[in-house]
């Protein structure tokens, strides 16, 4: 029998491969929420630009409010798993809420962003979580490959939930796709009820002292502080344009709901490209320049949608395209980045120095939408598009001038 080679060796680990089933499962859910929710809004309550910039901003701001904290209180607690299968419960149930208010035709913009909200706040405590879990299940050495095996399910997602979400919701209805999600949590947290795992150092300090140490230990390390503050500005305007693809697409380039979702499910087949790329990549050149490449090469694509025009043949091929690189570049940011930010941080704190990095990260995006929204109704959906395009590649400014640029190997504990 051939032993597997490269990061298919990690899955004949049961705990790993327990884990990876729980995040493949649920990644998919995710992603037909992430076009299903906004369809939702368009198509059942009407939502112009400023509506969706609330919708987009209310799923984001409990990375705003919540992160920094509820990493401190992970840290403090030894089994992160519980609180994964809890948060994958609760989402379950809050998402099948919103079908049941839609057949009591009770469905409004405020309950949609009220749900949202709550979805987001528990995300948060599963991805805060979840970061002290990968460090307990995968060796240092096995670091990129592990986020390579993560972040092909999440390539894969991307293909499979866009195109199942969008003929879900032309088939049957917006609502009614999101009881596909509802299901995937479930599976997720059966999954991990099976993931056996030694308890994870806990922190045992008090959780405002736990909260101020994960902010002072990434303002010192260089190496952390550049991925934060290129990262949030890549997302500012990241989620300027976010907030205003879904309804240029659809309204101005004229776009059916299940034509955008099998386009940009194939584009992503350019994530399954960047995950099997990323480790070759980072071994190649460097784990720092392969930072970097994903840090240009995720928003650059960007710009040819507000670009495009002319015959709907080309817009359907141009939008394929910017989705595929776009794809690619992210999966290669994603795995050099996760990796970094693991071996650059203590066991200890995994979950508070994830916290703080959602709090600034994450906490930007709702800001970009709604500036997305607001930019959107002032000046016109397509100029804000190319100030966010344009914009995004600011992020890479942070990677060049710091020792990422240069750097070959994963980072030591500083």
């Amino acid at each position: 029998m051939v032993e597997p080679r490269g990061p298919w060796r990690l899955l004949r680990e049961a705990a790993f491969r327990r884990y990876w089933s729980a995040q493949t499962v649920s990644l998919v859910g995710d992603q037909i929420t992430v076009l299903v929710v906004p369809l939702l809004a368009v198509l059942a309550v009407d939502a112009g630009p400023a509506e969706m910039g609330y919708l987009t901003a209310a799923a984001l701001l409990p990375n705003l409010f919540f992160s920094l904290p509820a990493g401190a209180w992970a840290d403090r607690r030894r089994d992160k798993r519980r609180i994964m299968i809890a948060a994958d419960l609760s989402r379950a149930l809050l998402l099948l809420a919103v079908p049941a208010l839609w057949w009591a035709d009770a469905l409004t913009l405020p309950l949609l962003c009220a749900v949202a909200f709550l979805v987001g706040s528990f995300a948060v405590l599963f991805e805060v979580a979840h970061a002290s879990l990968f460090a307990a299940l995968v060796r240092r050495p096995d670091y990129v490959d592990a986020n390579t095996l993560l972040n092909g399910s999440r390539a894969a997602s991307f293909v499979a939930g866009p195109s199942l979400g969008g003929l879900l919701v032309q088939w049957l209805s917006a609502p009614v796709a999101l009881l596909a999600d509802v299901l995937t949590y479930l599976a997720s947290a059966a999954f991990l009820t099976r993931v056996r795992v030694a308890d994870a150092p806990a922190d045992t300090s008090d959780q405002a002292r736990g909260m101020l140490a994960g902010v002072r230990f990434v303002a010192r390390s260089a190496v952390l502080r550049a991925v934060l503050l290129g990262a949030t500005t890549l997302n500012l305007f990241n989620y300027i344009f976010a907030a205003l693809f879904v309804l240029y697409v659809t309204t101005s380039l004229h776009v059916a709901p299940g034509t955008l979702g099998l386009i940009i499910g194939l584009g992503a087949l350019g994530g399954l490209v960047g995950a099997a790329a990323a480790g070759p990549l980072s071994r190649r050149i460097g784990i720092g320049p392969a930072v970097l490449v994903g840090f240009v090469l995720f928003p650059a694509p960007l710009i040819l949608i507000p670009w495009v025009g002319g015959p709907y043949a080309l817009i359907l091929a141009t939008l394929a395209v910017a989705e595929f690189l776009c794809a690619l570049g992210v999966m290669i940011l994603d795995i050099t980045v996760g990796s970094v930010q693991t071996a650059a941080t203590p066991p200890s704190m995994l979950a508070v120095v994830a916290g703080f990095k959602r709090t600034v990260n994450y906490g930007i995006r709702p800001i970009g939408a709604l500036l997305g929204g607001a930019l959107g109704a002032t000046i016109g959906v397509r100029p804000s598009l190319w100030i966010a395009t344009v914009g995004a590649l600011l992020g890479a400014v942070w990677i060049w001038f710091s020792p990422l640029r240069t750097m070959r190997d994963l980072p030591e504990l500083e």
